[in-house]
């Protein structure tokens, strides 16, 4: 019988405790890692989305850590594509398991197949798109969308400017309706997938969050964020950690005040990300708060 190939998708809030474990995992299963996360991603960001550091890089290797510039636009679809290439590049070598791990949750779902082929917008799709935006502000572009995609207006937070104008990009890109291809099918995946999601109580995590904010400020955050200020209106940009740093440099807030709306911030996310995560009943759960080796050898099943 030939032995089913599978892939391990290791997620939780963020600064659960992720990465020592998913490196330990890493070593055990003899494969590398494929980072699931939306920001981590880019070059130039290495500190303010806790990027696996030098040493962690050399144990194991990472497959989509600082990859991308700030400039280059990046989808959960880009990701599911990626993720695909590389999982045959893994599958390539004679092994069968593999190692995803991260907590954006669209790339997960991405990559578990449930979400619809969206197009990837140009640079001058979105460009001409967000300057309509600038100048004929939202209420032109949902008017705009409506009669573009009639459907699609109807459900839209018509007051997200963001999702609005996402949705005339798409319709533009593609030449249909954003509703045609928003068709909800599941996608079958030639190999399994295992669902582990780690968890804290809520009181450690908050601690665990903030005690991370203070170790980015010691190793630089503020002088990364200014070195891509000039950049600051990119959506790579539009991350916790940088918004407020960019608010501070601008006068809007005191250091201190930037910082502790970092913590706060982050704590919001993390709240989301475990409401999104609850919601599939496929996820394994386990306590980050165990000895990471241990942990590492239960859920292999040693």
């Amino acid at each position: 019988m030939v032995k089913r190939r599978r892939v391990t998708i290791l997620t939780g809030p963020t600064a659960v405790g992720k990465t020592e474990l998913s490196i330990l995992l890493a070593e055990h299963m003899g494969c590398p890692i494929i980072s699931a996360d939306s920001r981590q991603v880019y070059r130039g960001m290495a500190i303010g989305t806790a990027q696996p550091d030098e040493q962690s890089l050399r144990r194991v290797k990472h497959h989509l850590v600082g990859c991308r510039d700030v400039e280059q636009y990046y989808s959960a679809y880009e990701f599911e594509m990626d993720a695909l290439r590389l999982l045959e590049e893994v599958w390539a070598t004679g092994c069968d398991e593999a190692l995803v791990t991260g907590g954006s949750m669209m790339y997960i779902d991405a990559l578990c197949g449930k979400i619809d082929d969206i197009p990837t917008i140009s640079d001058d799709v979105r460009q001409k798109t967000w300057e309509e935006f600038e100048r004929c502000g939202l209420m032109h572009m949902v008017e705009l969308l409506e009669c573009l995609d009639p459907e699609y207006a109807k459900v839209v937070d018509a007051k997200n400017a963001k999702r609005v104008v996402h949705a005339i990009e798409i319709c533009r890109q593609s030449g249909t309706t954003y509703t045609s291809l928003r068709t909800g099918k599941h996608k079958e995946r030639p190999f399994e997938i295992r669902l582990v999601a780690l968890q804290r109580e809520r009181s450690e995590l908050f601690e665990r969050i903030g005690a991370r904010v203070e170790q980015m400020m010691d190793m630089g955050l503020e002088d990364e964020a200014r070195l891509l200020l000039p950049k600051r209106e990119l959506n790579a940009l539009n991350t916790v950690g940088y918004k407020e740093m960019f608010a501070y440099f601008d006068g809007e807030m005191s250091f201190r005040e930037a910082k502790e709306r970092i913590k706060k911030n982050t704590r919001v996310y993390a709240k989301k990300q475990m409401t999104w995560f609850v919601k599939n009943p496929l996820y394994e759960w386990y306590d980050a708060s165990e000895n990471s080796s241990k942990l590492a050898d239960r859920i292999l099943g040693k």
